[in-house]
């Protein structure tokens, strides 16, 4: 191996078939452990849960249940809404959106031990067991190679000095003693050819039946693609379905929470009265501003007749509400109320009053009726 590497020895060259089913062994466990890693990433981005996963895989134990991120903030909501109080508008889409995000983070568990199973350990299967075995057989091959090259060079050696002595044995010499050693030598050197011919022979069989050996086993990489795409094809309806469900349930919250969107927008206005800024629109986008525009509701011109007028009206809540404190009266969306001005009220508020309960209510949150 040395002699090689200083250019100083021959080495047998393998068939480029074999050559070539070497590299596309060898580009499959690369890309394979590349995939693997980072399919890991996305599944669980916390490096010290991974970790903690690896050790208890290796300790042949069960990994202990952990709460995922979108369960721990759905939890969080539920509580948060639950400690607001269930009846105000704010508490309950608490946990309406605590429920929705649990019921992610179930899904986000579904799809991770689907991923593990059908395409995880297919792929780690193949870089722990198959490809370990085709490493090892790659090394013998290559042992072999070794032993059929310095064969080779044993066997050439010997060539070389036995037709030198032949030539030293023709040359005329004085003396029978020295004749005599040529003979020796040359009986030697003829054996130890002879030797070096079937340690040859010997060592070229070993090569060519491991040659074949590894090559059997290199064309199985052609199998173990096609057994990775069902796998890959496991692996994107895992996420399919999980997506699907992610939309399902945030647009059953959608549809709960009604108004959402409209909310957001008049708590930004409720005290200015004045049009959304196009800064706003920019970042919640066109589409969205388009859908709730027509919810931004400027006080009606009948708005200043009623200041004016000791008179009530009936007016429709455009949406929900919650009281900020004693003072105010908090709204549902759609229900109406009764409202009427007070002296020396903000030109903002009137004063609105819903069965026993009365309160200053927000003039861009009503639609006053005729």
């Amino acid at each position: 191996f040395t002699e090689e590497k200083l250019g100083q020895a021959e080495k047998t060259e393998l068939d480029a078939h074999l050559e070539n089913l070497l590299s596309k062994a060898e580009c499959t466990k690369v890309w394979t452990e590349k995939i693997m890693k980072q399919t890991e990433v996305l599944l669980q981005p916390n490096p010290n849960a991974r970790i903690e996963e690896f050790v208890y895989e290796k300790l042949d134990r069960k990994a202990p249940s952990r709460i995922n991120n979108p369960e721990l903030l759905g939890q969080y909501m539920i509580d948060a809404g639950t400690e607001f109080g269930p009846g105000t508008a704010y508490g309950n889409a608490l946990i309406k959106c605590g429920e929705t995000q649990k019921r992610i983070g179930t899904a986000d568990r579904e799809l991770i031990q689907t991923s593990a199973l059908n395409f995880l350990t297919p792929l780690r299967n193949f870089i722990e067991g198959d490809y370990k075995t085709i490493a090892k057989e790659r090394k013998l091959l290559q042992n072999k190679r070794l032993d059929l090259d310095a064969a080779k060079t044993r066997l050439k050696k010997a060539k070389a000095a036995e037709t030198r002595s032949s030539q030293l044995n023709s040359a005329r010499l004085e003396g029978d003693n020295i004749m005599v050693n040529f003979s020796h030598m040359l009986n030697f050197l003829h054996v130890k050819w002879l030797k070096s011919e079937q340690e040859l022979r010997i060592t070229q069989s070993e090569f060519d039946r491991q040659a074949e050996i590894t090559r059997l086993l290199l064309e199985g990489i052609s199998s173990t693609h096609a057994h990775h795409l069902r796998c890959l094809t496991d692996f994107v309806e895992a996420q399919t379905t999980y997506y699907a469900q992610c939309y399902q349930y945030t647009l059953d919250l959608q549809r709960q929470l009604g108004s959402f969107p409209s909310n957001y927008l008049s708590n930004n206005n409720q005290t200015s009265g004045t049009p959304v800024s196009s800064t706003l629109s920019n970042v919640i986008g066109p589409s969205v501003m388009a859908s709730t525009s027509s919810l931004v509701v400027t006080p009606p011109s009948t708005v200043s007749d009623l200041k004016e007028s000791s008179g009530s009206r009936k007016a429709r809540v455009l949406y929900d509400y919650d009281a900020a404190n004693s003072t105010e009266l908090s709204l549902l969306a759609d229900e109406v109320i009764t409202v009427f001005s007070v002296v020396g009220m903000d030109s903002d508020w009137l004063m609105g009053e819903r069965g026993s309960q009365k309160g200053k209510v927000p003039i861009t949150y009503l639609e006053l009726l005729n």
